[in-house]
């Protein structure tokens, strides 16, 4: 009897954690999206944005990362009236990655003292790129 409280214990404290484990690892990718003009010295900022059930391809890279710098054209176009623009996605699996890069972006462009940074904030979102 002893013998079974034992093995019963140990697949419970198994199961606990394999379910934790489980819970903390999320499928998707980091995103910020960049906007810069050669004609203009504004630049365009979006918040980083989780994107879930989003995952890179065995080259590790985002897969249809041109229609997310798409979204991100067409939303300045359209609701900024910004034409001619041009857009950079960075993307990650790792959030504080991503923040390191935007932080080293946004340093070099304050740095040369031309440019003038603006933020998109919760304005804008990305949402998932549809195979076509």
């Amino acid at each position: 009897m002893k013998f079974v409280k034992i093995v019963a214990s140990l697949f419970i404290v198994l199961a606990v954690c394999t379910a934790s484990t489980m819970e903390n690892k999320k499928k998707g990718m980091y995103m910020v999206g960049v906007s810069a003009s050669f004609t203009d010295s504004l630049i365009y900022f979006t918040d980083i944005q989780f994107l879930d059930s989003v995952e890179l391809d065995k080259n590790e890279l985002l897969p249809m990362r041109g229609q997310y710098s798409d979204q991100l054209d067409s939303y300045l176009e359209q609701v900024k009236g910004m034409e001619n623009r041009t857009c950079f996605i960075y993307f990650d699996e790792k959030k504080d990655k991503v923040e390191k890069t935007i932080k080293k972006m946004k340093e070099k462009y304050q740095k040369d003292g031309k440019s003038i940074l603006r933020d998109l904030g919760a304005d804008f979102k990305f949402s998932k790129a549809v195979e076509y």
